[in-house]
């Protein structure tokens, strides 16, 4: 790197207030190289030593102007990088870019990182280094961890990533402020992702190089490890389902009048009129099965898994709103009947809700029926009004 870009790339470290953060746990034959090579860009770096039994102190005593931390047990990445966030915000940083000790990442790559932040703006963003995982080098482990993380991520926040694993990121330090994270090794890295996103904060990736050397040492541990990422994503993706994506549609109906939402969210909907005839099918069919108190998790989780069209699935499957509820029950029962025959029929109640008691087979029966049915004549009808309206506003 030139002189004049060094000083460059120094000046607006200084500007932007920021720093790197590198946790570290018996990396002994590569953290003092990294150090190194910082030093030369930033004197604003954060060593969190998380119970290294290696060399680690000592080479660390021979910096003066570095900050560092100590874990007294080994206590996780995780643990270790919300230690040196709070501590950064201590001293008055905003921005922390992390990176490895294992030797993994390029300090060449921190300059990209630098030139995504504008100084004078308020960037409330996350950039990730994104890893070439289809290079030969690649560790098949990794290549099917980061697919499983991206696939994850994407169902819980609606943002798609090339790379969602790697370490080599910055982070503005005020995402830790409003963040409840729990988690304390590698699954934080996921955690502070999808949390930040809910928050509406920014996330993008940024091509980097990777190094998978034979002789890095790296503490991930495959089994268990991956068992807990495994563990807070199942969290995530429930806590998605029945809170996020509900919120999150609510928030964006109450902002638009109804000619808005289908202007929007119909007629202008990047997808094609075919898939918006199938998310309104599903919301029709999932809205007039007797899945009582949990339509709005089963469409939202199927409309996600299909990749189709939330918004209108969801809204078509509040068919069942208290007003027609009755009716529905009503040709439930009826279309049951149809189906089986009036020896399963019992009228000794007449009132609607009671009369599912004594005719729960023909109402299972019927409201599967008419659901499917339903969704079948109203999807057809939505698609060709759809592509009428497609063509005539082409």
């Amino acid at each position: 790197m030139q002189d004049k870009n060094i000083n460059r790339i120094k000046k607006k470290f200084r500007q932007l207030k920021c720093c790197v953060i590198i946790p570290t746990y018996n990396n002994e034959n590569t953290l003092e190289s990294i150090i190194n090579n910082l030093l030369k860009l930033t004197d604003h770096i954060i060593v969190i030593d998380d119970g290294s039994t290696d060399s680690t102190n000592r080479i660390l005593k021979q910096y003066k102007n570095i900050h560092k931390l100590k874990n007294n047990k080994n206590s996780g990445k995780g643990y270790s990088l919300k230690k040196g966030m709070n501590y950064a915000k201590s001293i008055g940083l905003k921005y922390a870019i992390t990176i490895d000790s294992d030797g993994q990442h390029y300090t060449k790559d921190i300059p990209k990182f630098i030139e995504e932040i504008k100084i004078k703006s308020n960037n409330n963003i996350i950039i990730i280094g994104s890893r070439d995982m289809n290079k030969v080098s690649v560790p098949f482990g990794s290549r099917f961890g980061n697919n499983f993380s991206n696939f994850w991520f994407n169902f819980q926040t609606n943002i798609k990533l090339k790379d969602t694993q790697s370490g080599y990121r910055l982070y503005p330090l005020n995402v830790i402020e409003d963040i409840n994270l729990i988690s304390t090794r590698y699954e934080f890295e996921i955690e502070i992702l999808v949390k930040s996103a809910w928050k509406g904060i920014e996330i993008k990736n940024i091509p980097i190089n990777v190094s998978y050397k034979k002789d890095r040492i790296s503490h991930f541990r495959p089994f268990i490890d991956f068992l807990r990422i495994s563990m807070v994503n199942i969290w995530l993706v429930l806590y998605a389902i029945l809170y996020i994506k509900p919120r999150d549609f609510i928030r964006n109906f109450r902002e638009k009048d109804i000619r808005k939402f289908i202007n929007d969210d119909i007629l202008e909907s990047k997808d094609s009129s075919l898939k918006k005839a199938f998310s309104i099918s599903l919301g029709i069919f999932i809205g007039l099965t007797p899945f009582w108190g949990y339509q709005t998790l089963i469409v939202l989780f199927l409309a996600v898994i299909f990749k189709l069209n939330k918004v209108l699935a969801f809204t078509f499957s509040n068919i069942s709103i208290p007003p027609l509820i009755p009716i529905i029950i009503y040709f439930s029962i009826n279309t049951g009947k149809f189906i089986v025959g009036d020896s399963y029929y019992n009228n000794s109640d007449n009132t609607i809700y009671m009369g599912i008691q004594g005719n729960l087979y023909l109402y299972l029966i019927g409201s599967f029926t008419l659901a499917f049915f339903s969704s079948i004549i109203i999807g057809l009808i939505s698609y060709i009004s759809l592509k009428a309206i497609e063509t005539k506003l082409k």
